[in-house]
This record gives C-alpha cells, sequence and structure tokens, in this order.
C-alpha cells in the first residue's frame, strides 16, 4: 500500500530511535504517522488512505500490509510510541471529578448503551488542561501494537486530545484571547473553543452536507453566547478554499481563516509542501510527547 503523502528524508538512523518519538495516528479511513527525532524535529510523514471496502473492518486488520516491513514503522526500540485513536466515542471528565474504576461507566453514560466486547474504556490525562479524556480502543489495535512495540513506552490518546494540545500551541502565536477551532476529516467536524488560553469548549459532530455543518456550528455558537460576526475562527484540517463546506461557511463567518502551525514545532524535511493547516492533529501528537 502507497501513502497519497509521502515527506521522507534521504535517510533513515534506526540507531537514534530509542532518542526518537513515534507517532501514529489511527483511523477507519486512514493511518498517518510521523516522527520526533533525536533533536525534536518532526520527521518523515506518511499518510495512508483505506480503500472504501476496508474501512468496515477491524482497525487492526490494515495495519500489517503497511507495517510490515516498513523502515520506519517496523523499527525500535522508540523512546516512546505515541498512538492517536480517531474514533467518535471519548468525553472529558474534569480531574477531581475523575475515577479511574469508573472509565466504563464513563463510556457507557456517554454512549447510551455499554462497550462491545472487542473493545474497552481507556483514559488520558491531558496535560495544563485539568481534565481527563475517556475513550475506547479496540483491544485487537491494542495487542497488535503491543506485538510491534512490545515492552516500549506506548501511550494511546484520543484524537481530541492531540488537537486540544494543538490548538494551546495555536493560540500563541495569535493576538485574539477567543478562538474557535474547526478541524475537518471525513465526515466530521471537532469544534474548540479557548478562551483567555482556557479551553472552554470541545465536541464533535458528524455532518453530511454543508447545510447540517452550518447548522452545528451555528447551534455551538448560539450555546457559548458568541456573535458568528465577531469570533476569531481558525479552520484545520480537510478543508480547501474550494470546498462547499469553505463556501458555505463564509457566508455566515466573515473572520475565518486558515490556521498556522502550532508555536514550538520543528521540521526536518521538506514540510513546506504540506499546507500548514493540514496536519493539526498529528502535529498535536507530537506536542504530547514527553
Amino acid at each position: 500500500m502507497s501513502p497519497i503523502v509521502a515527506i521522507r528524508q534521504d535517510s533513515f538512523d534506526s540507531a537514534q530511535t530509542e532518542q526518537s518519538v513515534l507517532c501514529v495516528e489511527v483511523g477507519k479511513e486512514h493511518l498517518r504517522f510521523a516522527y520526533l527525532d533525536a533533536k525534536k524535529r518532526l520527521s518523515w510523514l506518511e499518510d495512508f488512505s483505506f480503500p472504501s471496502l476496508l474501512i468496515e473492518r477491524s482497525l487492526a486488520d490494515n495495519l500489517p500490509a503497511i507495517f510490515q516491513d516498513h523502515p520506519i514503522l517496523s523499527a525500535g526500540p522508540w523512546q516512546q510510541v505515541l498512538v492517536t485513536v480517531n474514533s467518535p466515542a471519548f468525553t472529558l471528565i474534569p480531574t477531581p471529578l475523575f475515577r479511574k474504576e469508573y472509565a466504563t461507566s464513563y463510556m457507557t453514560l456517554m454512549r447510551g448503551s455499554a462497550l462491545p466486547p472487542h473493545e474497552y474504556a481507556h483514559f488520558f490525562e491531558q496535560p495544563n488542561d485539568n481534565f481527563v479524556s475517556v475513550f475506547n480502543v479496540e483491544h485487537r489495535l491494542a495487542n497488535y501494537l503491543a506485538g510491534v512495540y512490545p515492552l516500549q513506552n506506548t501511550t494511546f490518546v484520543h484524537q481530541t486530545s492531540a488537537i486540544i494540545r494543538a490548538s494551546a500551541a495555536v493560540e500563541q502565536r495569535l493576538v485574539s484571547t477567543q478562538n474557535l477551532l474547526l478541524y475537518f476529516e471525513d465526515e466530521f467536524v471537532t469544534i474548540i473553543l479557548r478562551s483567555n488560553h482556557a479551553l472552554r469548549y470541545c465536541n464533535r459532530f458528524g455532518f453530511k452536507n454543508p447545510q447540517d455543518l452550518m447548522y452545528y456550528i451555528l447551534y455551538v455558537l448560539e450555546e457559548l453566547r458568541l456573535e458568528p460576526y465577531s469570533v476569531n475562527i481558525l479552520l484545520y484540517g480537510e478543508i480547501t478554499p474550494f470546498s462547499d463546506s469553505y463556501t458555505n461557511l463564509s457566508e455566515f463567518l466573515p473572520h475565518m481563516m486558515f490556521g498556522q502551525t502550532p508555536a514550538g514545532m520543528r521540521f526536518n524535511g521538506d514540510f513546506d509542501d504540506l499546507p500548514e493547516h493540514r496536519y493539526l492533529s498529528l502535529y498535536g501528537l507530537s506536542l504530547l510527547s514527553e
């Protein structure tokens, strides 16, 4: 399987992996990865898109064809392996209220039904934001990666945790103290509001057309008591100036722009060829490294 996007270096020093962090993003439709080299520079980004016939399979079923004999993904041991799980089921619990023994109960309450037997509840304490992210992980995915990276420091996070971390770094570049960030992927949008450097809102919505998308965004703005004509809105992910979603949004949200790369990012390779807004979740994942 060949990547749809690839930023590669001329050589890869496998002897440096113990000082490097591997960042992997796994979803039904794609797999993306990059790694932080020993100098903390993001390196060697690849983006794989799964054929539509494969998206209903277990996440673990799609990985061996990519991981096997891959010069980066089959390397190691790594200083740390960070894995983003891109799933619709997640919830955020304030840290003072969180109890790890109730993780499964939080997920059941959020979903309105029990987790299926092939999944379990996982949690990740979000640094600097005083909450814990609780989300579902497939047993087979966790077992597969444990086999690829045995006895290594592997951390699972939900995609929203990576985007939230990235949003904090993005805000460092902005003058506005109230910023609404929209992250697009397939038929989902993640909406994050940061106000005076604090996380005020985070949710994920599925939509089938630009009208649905506009409804959800206006609903969120109304709930947050924000005026569409006054809020600063940043666009990230799978959206372009030529998309129907962008055209529709621009009619209602005049202060809308494509976002920049988060502050603090350093790159090794020809990342200038990538739109700055495209891979925010992967960049945020790298910022979560220890």
